[in-house]
């Protein structure tokens, strides 16, 4: 039982990893069209949060108080999870390259190692910090940071944030209870994250500026609802929602590093949508990103063999002759 729900864990994980992994996709050919990366995020994040709001209702139907128990959660889920990470992720890329705060932001899973260690006081084991660094090596190939890269102190502080935020998303989204479901829990977040967001773009902290006409997507003119569509239907609503039920099965270490196949999916949708091949240097990180978390995961999997093993009692001794 324990191994088929550790295996539907690891479909969710990959699954919320593709579909995240769209966003840079259909988030391009809005941006490209004269949207600000502040507006693409809270229409993706507000339309997914519309989309949610139905069926979160009918699954908390009858109980209203879990959504009120976990009020604060929720809060932090939103502020740090969904509107922070996006934030600041967007703000350091106007300082360093892509690549270097995407890099940046996936720090956020040495992170999760980190807390995981300051909740439970075992130390990391050597397979867990070495799965690490295979992972983000593969990380940095798949980057391909030996390109261009300025690095930018303001930028790089922007790219913690986004790892900070990164990593509240899957700590939060193991520790939900089973009272609020996956589905609840990422569209009240989203709410809070699109407040968020619209207040921060009201005060001019953001800009916030869109425009209505067609775009480009995929090698076609479409209408710019097709983007806004994909990024809050297939890159916000699907991959929260299964995103917060494979945490909740995995644990945040392990999810956080499947976590990082994001990056290879998002190298392989734009060689499919946007005709941007991918280098061979790529293929390797990509590899080598699997290899770390198939690290992890044999990590996660060594307390159980441990606690499996049976201390054979000694026979009792055969009465003797009196």
């Amino acid at each position: 039982m324990a191994r088929d729900r550790a295996g539907a864990g690891l479909g969710l994980a990959l699954l919320s990893a593709a579909t995240f992994g769209t966003s840079g996709s259909f988030a391009r050919s809005l941006t490209e069209a004269g949207w600000s990366p502040a507006a693409a995020v809270t229409a993706r994040i507000s339309a997914a949060a519309l989309v949610l709001a139905v069926p979160a209702a009918v699954l908390l139907r009858g109980r209203w108080p879990a959504l009120r128990r976990n009020l604060g959660m929720i809060g932090g889920y939103g502020v740090f999870a969904v509107a922070g990470a996006q934030v600041c992720f967007f703000n350091a890329i106007e300082y360093v390259s892509v690549g270097v705060g995407l890099l940046l932001e996936y720090l956020g899973t040495v992170l999760v190692v980190g807390w995981v260690w300051l909740r439970t006081g075992q130390r990391p084991r050597r397979l867990t910090v070495a799965g690490s660094a295979v992972a983000l090596t593969g990380l940095a190939f798949v980057l391909n940071l030996a390109g261009n890269t300025r690095l930018d102190p303001l930028g790089v502080a922007w790219g913690l944030g986004a790892a900070i935020g990164l990593a509240v998303y899957y700590v939060l989204s193991s520790q939900a209870g089973d009272d609020l479901p996956p589905v609840a829990m990422a569209s009240a977040g989203m709410v809070v994250g699109a407040a968020v967001l619209g207040t921060l773009g009201l005060v001019r902290l953001l800009p916030m500026h869109a425009t209505f006409g067609d775009v480009r997507f995929a090698g076609h003119q479409t209408s710019w609802l097709v983007p806004v569509a994909g990024l809050s239907l297939v890159a916000a609503a699907v991959s929260y929602v299964v995103g917060i039920a494979a945490a909740r099965m995995l644990g945040a270490r392990l999810s956080s590093f499947v976590g990082l196949t994001e990056v290879i999916f998002a190298v392989l949708f734009a060689w499919l949508l946007l005709g941007e091949l991918p280098t061979a240097i790529q293929l390797l990180g990509g590899a080598l990103i699997v290899a770390g978390v198939a690290l992890v995961r044999i990590d996660e999997l060594a307390p159980r063999r441990a606690s499996r093993v049976t201390v054979v009692q000694p026979e009792p001794a055969l009465p003797t002759a009196s």
